[in-house]
């Protein structure tokens, strides 16, 4: 196999590829015992045809397009290897030459991985940010803890205030004309929750049972639907029933409803610990994402359309999985949203170009600094892993996902150690 370099563009090149004549015609008989069961030729038995008379009777090009896959599967990847070529795509594979007994010879068009000129990226003056717990945030998790355990009361007489649920009927209106998904019959609606568009629910203050009312609002501009966008509305509501909540008492009763803890002040100092974690994992993530930032403004790179492409192509996959997992389609979402798979191609494009850069300057400054995994890391993520996906029998699970995953666990370490030596460096 004999191989040259030309460069067409940026992050473009094309191989032409030479492949021996002996080889090619290797290549010719395996694409004819893959086959020779196919071939039916009065005389010989199914299967027993020779190649000099499956040749004669359809002529040699028959084996043609088998062997070619079979050559350039043994020589496409040698020859990226012998030119240190990394692709990003699939080639644009043209045959130049063929025939039995001959060379094959072809060429392979195909986009590499970028090349990249690191900036500095060690002893970055960006210091972590750090976070504290306020009380308002742990009263806030108590109070949304003791919402969700309020006892419902049915109200037989009185008015509706905020924070009773009122039971409606409402039918809404456009113009006088009645509009769809507009409707809705026995709705529990929370008063204050925020629910319902622009100030409908504050409307309802004061109304007792029984009560029908004209309930005049409008619907925001970016709505997500294109004929109800900006639009007046008037909705007619009956009062069909009105709930309290009865908020139960903060005690150590109550931790003991909602936690594992024996008493309020347990109770409290453990969410207290789980919003100063939470905090420190976003510290966290903000100084990694600041250090990232300034390598990639300092560095040099001409990113390939096609790595963004397939990054954007994750990203949906992404989120219609998401979706799915939430009982909604993808064309639900874009008719829900107003959006089309264009826009949100395009509102992904700059993080995909975010993140492709990320992951190419870990990379390149894992191979500056010689970043590895230890076996002891490898270890000790795979058993973490078989936890999670073999419960059973983690450390079975562990082993196999060695022999099966180790370069993807092994990756991921890497960047992990790699963005430790970055922060690390930090001044």
């Amino acid at each position: 196999m004999e191989a040259k370099v030309e460069k067409i563009e940026t992050n473009v090149v094309k191989l032409e590829i030479r492949v021996e004549a002996e080889k090619f015609d290797a290549a010719l008989t395996k694409a004819y015992n893959k086959n020779k069961g196919r071939y039916n030729i009065p005389g010989f038995r199914k299967g027993k045809v020779p190649m000099a008379m499956v040749k004669k009777f359809y002529g040699v090009e028959v084996f043609y397009d088998e062997a070619i896959n079979f050559a350039i599967d043994a020589s496409y990847p040698a020859a990226l290897q012998e030119q240190n070529i990394r692709p990003v795509d699939q080639p644009q594979v043209d045959i130049v030459e063929l025939g039995e007994g001959k060379e094959l010879v072809y060429t392979a068009t195909v986009t590499t991985y970028p090349t990249v000129e690191l900036g500095e990226y060690k002893g970055l003056d960006i210091k972590k940010p750090s976070y504290e717990v306020v009380e308002e945030e742990i009263e806030k998790q108590i109070k949304e803890a003791q919402e969700k355990n309020a006892r419902i009361e049915t109200k037989e007489s009185g008015k509706i205030a905020k924070g009773d649920i009122a039971v409606i009927d409402f039918k809404g209106y456009i113009d006088g004309t009645a509009f769809e998904g507009g409707e809705g019959n026995d709705y529990p609606l929370e008063i204050g929750s925020g629910t319902f568009i622009d100030d409908f629910e504050d409307q309802l203050i004061d109304l007792e049972i029984g009560t029908k009312k004209e309930v005049k609002v409008s619907f925001p501009e970016n709505y997500g639907k294109e004929e109800l966008n900006g639009k007046p509305a008037m909705f007619e509501v009956t009062i069909k029933g009105i709930k309290a909540k009865e908020l139960p008492e903060l005690d150590d009763e109550f931790a003991k409803e909602v936690s594992e803890f024996d008493t309020f002040a347990e109770y409290k100092e453990s969410i207290k610990k789980n919003l100063a974690d939470a905090n420190e994992a976003r510290a966290e993530r903000e100084f990694e994402e600041a250090v990232i930032t300034s390598i990639i403004e300092t560095s040099k790179m001409e990113l390939p359309e096609v790595m963004l492409t397939k990054e954007i192509d994750n990203m949906m996959k992404d989120l219609e999985g998401r979706l799915q997992y939430q009982g909604l389609s993808l064309d639900q979402y874009m008719e829900f949203t107003g959006n089309t798979t264009e826009k949100m191609r395009d509102f992904m494009k700059e993080n995909a170009e975010r993140k492709v850069k990320a992951d190419i300057i870990l990379e390149e400054v894992a191979k500056a600094e010689n970043v590895k995994a230890t076996e002891e890391q490898l270890n000790v993520r795979a058993l973490e892993l078989g936890k999670i996906y073999g419960p059973k029998d983690p450390k079975k699970m562990a082993n196999i996902l060695i022999r099966s995953q180790k370069a993807m666990i092994e990756r991921d370490i890497v960047i992990e150690n790699t963005l430790k030596l970055l922060k690390e460096s930090c001044k």
